[in-house]
């Protein structure tokens, strides 16, 4: 994790204090119920949870130094607990294996990261909504293959981008249910030792859901499922910022970053307003979309269990949600604060004098009665002059002096053809769409 792009409450969440928190925490609720069914003394979870109370801090450097002899980390921490403890902590981890305590509080984690994302959505969803609703009726080009095509609002713009990340937000809370899950079933998952009732018990008490069938680890296609979620939602960042990206280049500036007095834009050139926040989420989008074909490679663990996956995961796991929250608050503020240039919208659309309104003229061309061959090739031998002069002649004016079109329609129905309102005559039905009546 880069401070640089990490943001305080999601980067919290992968402390090594943090981490033994929650182990510390599935330790003492599995005593507990063990103490529960009889087979320890209540006692042992009372003691756990009474020095827990007076002695909240856990001392990383002491767990790491115990680690750096047992090449463990969870008997490193069982027996740093057990030096603070007594001798109640004997009872901690009976029939218990070091997966039970490392899958779980993973699955722990990525269910608060997973609430942060949900938070980051809610705030990226709003703000994409406040500025569609803004330009609901602005007119602007819409282009395919980056040429001119026909007319669009950027108001449709931005509500196609609230379409994707309300679903972004629909698979994230589908693989917040998938990950969050607990096994505490011993070594190979047969519960040979401990009681599936503690498994039960531990689950309800993190606000997880008992895995069904664990093999000594929680099944990695679980995780792979979680990353490839996030990999889409990254996708869909980087969607939203290319878009921010092509509009802001000179020749086209229609939209662009917010540029703060006293930014500089170059080293060396003070002119440049350079879009540096959606190339950033660019590159933010690829870190997080590399953790996808790992977690994908590790659901293939051999028989019941390796640790092929450990390594991995305490990488991608930080790695992925902190970059995927920084990047979403960071588009946040770049939809919130986008500079949006209406006129300029305007001008680029009418720049190729009216060859965006080509395909109106056919459609008129048929109804009158040609076929659409003949119809497709008379608009296009005026609309590749017009093209071949950049927009300098007028497209209209070009077919009110062929007399082939004039055949077949008035020149008061082809001036009719050339109207924006024909184009947007669906946008208050599309929008009902996307944000509901």
């Amino acid at each position: 994790m880069v401070p640089r792009y990490s943001r305080p409450a999601m980067t919290a969440i992968w402390e090594p204090e943090a981490r033994f928190r929650i182990w510390f925490e599935i330790e003492a609720h599995a005593t507990d119920k063990l103490g529960q069914l009889g087979v320890v003394p209540k006692s042992a979870g009372t003691a756990l949870w009474d020095w827990w109370a007076t002695n909240p801090k856990i001392d990383v450097a002491a767990i790491d130094a115990i680690e750096a002899v047992t090449k463990h980390d969870v008997i490193a921490f069982l027996t740093w607990v057990a030096e603070q403890v007594g001798d109640e902590a004997r009872f901690m981890h009976q029939g218990m294996t070091s997966s039970d305590v490392l899958d779980t509080a993973l699955s722990v984690q990525l269910t608060q990261a997973s609430d942060l994302l949900l938070a980051d959505l809610d705030a990226l969803l709003a703000a994409i909504k406040r500025r569609a609703l803004e330009h609901k009726h602005t007119p602007t080009i819409g282009r395919s293959h980056g040429i001119h095509a026909e007319p669009t609002t950027f108001g449709l713009k931005l509500a196609q981008a609230y379409a994707e990340f309300a679903r972004c937000k629909m698979r994230l809370v589908a693989a917040r249910a998938e990950i969050a899950t607990c096994a505490i079933s011993g070594a190979v998952g047969t519960f040979a030792n401990i009681d599936p009732a503690v498994e039960d018990y531990v689950a309800e008490k993190l606000g997880l859901s008992v895995e069904p069938i664990s093999t000594q680890v929680i099944p990695r296609d679980r995780h792979a499922m979680y990353f490839a979620t996030l990999g889409v939602i990254a996708s869909s960042i980087e969607r939203l910022a290319t878009e921010v990206r092509h509009l802001q280049r000179t020749e086209v500036l229609e939209a662009e970053e917010y540029f703060a007095p006293g930014q500089k834009g170059s080293s060396a050139m003070p002119h440049k307003r350079n879009p540096v926040l959606t190339e950033n989420l660019t590159g933010l989008a690829r870190l997080v979309r590399s953790a996808v074909v790992p977690a994908l490679e590790n659901v293939a663990l051999w028989h019941e269990r390796d640790i092929s996956h450990s390594s991995v995961e305490r990488f991608i796991g930080p790695d992925a949600t902190i970059t995927l929250d920084f990047a979403l608050a960071r588009l946040t503020g770049v939809i919130d604060k986008l500079l949006i240039y209406p006129e300029r919208m305007r001008k680029n659309l009418d720049r190729m004098g009216g060859l965006v309104h080509s395909q109106r003229v056919l459609l008129a061309l048929t109804q009158a009665g040609m076929s659409r061959e003949e119809s497709y090739a008379l608009v296009q031998r005026n609309a590749m002059q017009v093209w071949q002069s950049d927009g300098a002649l007028s497209l209209l004016e070009l077919l009110k002096a062929d007399k082939d079109v004039a055949a077949h329609i008035a020149s008061a129905d082809l001036e009719a053809s050339f109207g924006l309102g024909y184009h947007f005559a669906a946008v208050d039905r599309i929008f009902a769409r996307v944000f509901g009546d």
